[in-house]
């Protein structure tokens, strides 16, 4: 009679166990979703981004006097493969040339359809500000699961890994100050 105690107590702690790890794997997984999403979300903001400084190039070409390549971070990024957190940084850059473009050209800035297109990059900074921080906010959720216990066994057990956050910076900065604590 002790021995079918034992085994019922030990198959009901093992269901509870089951249970619990079939509920963390379950929450893991809503993270992971939402993380390809938020990400999703960025790309396609940033192909937005990518595609109206493209435009920009024909009409700075059109409308100045301007000796080489226009926007030559834009020509460059048309044929390489980057991650969102590099693309994103290199739009920035090109973003600043863009501006120095209409800085320099009085002729630019008389340009509609020039405005137009400053205007879609005003309107795409919000967005990617926004999306940002959706990203950030799911990822601080997800590395809450990763570093805490007892969710972090099943983490462990999965794979997991820890995420950076999409924050506009050089992600190598963050690699060496980590070493340098």
């Amino acid at each position: 009679m002790m021995f079918f105690v034992g085994i019922l107590f030990f198959i009901i702690i093992a269901c509870f166990i089951l249970i619990w790890f079939i509920s963390t794997y379950n929450h893991y997984q809503y993270y992971i979703i939402r993380i390809n999403e938020a990400e999703t979300n960025i790309d396609s903001i940033l192909r937005k981004r990518f595609d109206l400084l493209n435009k920009s190039i024909g009409i700075i070409k059109a409308n100045c006097d301007v000796e080489g390549e226009v926007l030559e971070i834009i020509v460059k990024l048309r044929s390489r493969k980057l991650t969102n957190f590099d693309l994103d940084r290199q739009l920035y850059e090109a973003i600043n040339e863009f501006n120095h473009y209409r800085e320099l050209y009085e002729d630019l800035r008389k340009s509609e359809s020039f405005m137009k297109i400053e205007i879609a990059l005003n309107e795409t900074e919000a967005e990617i500000i926004a999306a940002r921080k959706y990203y950030n906010d799911i990822i601080t959720d997800y590395n809450k699961l990763i570093t805490r216990f007892p969710s972090n066994i099943v983490g462990k057990i999965c794979k997991y890994e820890y995420k950076p956050y999409f924050d506009g910076k050089d992600m190598t900065d963050d690699i060496l100050n980590d070493f340098k604590l």
